[in-house]
């Protein structure tokens, strides 16, 4: 057997501590999940919502991809997972919040502001990232470097929190009152959140 080392360790760890401490929690969960919330993340392997939150079993709903995105509401393609996991989310588990995490050195936001190879000429990494095109043009011309990439980490945020309003049930709930919808933004190095106001806008440091 060549399950990777790394998982078996984990495992054996997890299963003779955590799980013994929260066993009762895992057994509740496991005939019902309901998260009120629901956290649309970048796939990397730094940026993981249950860590960032200390999140126990069955708190937040999870979807990861590559740059955090949301695509627009259509139905005329054949593979639609973020879209899916939306609609599972709010339509099936009824969460009461979406919150849209960014992160700091985004490999995706990167990819697509220098237009790396090879990911840019992949079969479906060019493409699924041709999505940060509207948010790249809410940056500002002339800024440069971490500062430009930073600001795209944080308008593609903002990109998928408005791509999230074309779903009609979506919209319909949040000008109800019944879903909520956050941007979030979260600075691997130096562990800094910051939170989108929703008035202005402006994304400011939930902490210190």
């Amino acid at each position: 057997m060549t399950f990777p080392a790394r998982l078996d360790e984990g495992y054996r760890a997890f299963l003779g501590d955590r799980f013994v401490r929260e066993r009762a929690r895992f057994e509740r969960v496991a005939a019902r999940q309901r998260p009120e919330v629901m956290v649309i993340g970048c796939c990397d392997s730094r940026v993981s919502p249950e860590v960032i939150f200390d999140a126990h079993p069955g708190e937040i709903f999870v979807a990861r991809n590559v740059a955090n995105l949301v695509p627009p509401y259509e139905t005329a393609g054949l593979y639609h997972g973020a879209s899916a996991a939306v609609e599972f989310a709010v339509r099936g588990l009824q969460v009461k919040h979406i919150v849209v995490l960014g992160h700091a050195r985004c490999g995706g936001i990167q990819a697509f502001a220098r237009g790396a190879t090879p990911l840019a000429s992949g079969d479906f990494i060019g493409n699924w990232l041709s999505l940060i095109a509207p948010a790249a043009e809410r940056v500002a011309p002339g800024i440069e470097g971490r500062e430009r990439l930073h600001r795209l980490e944080l308008a593609t945020v903002e990109l998928s929190l408005s791509n999230l309003m074309t779903f009609p049930w979506v919209r319909a709930l949040v000008e109800q009152g019944g879903l909520k919808l956050h941007g979030a933004h979260f600075g691997v190095g130096d562990g800094v959140l910051l939170v989108r106001d929703t008035a202005s806008g402006e994304f400011r440091r939930l902490v210190g």
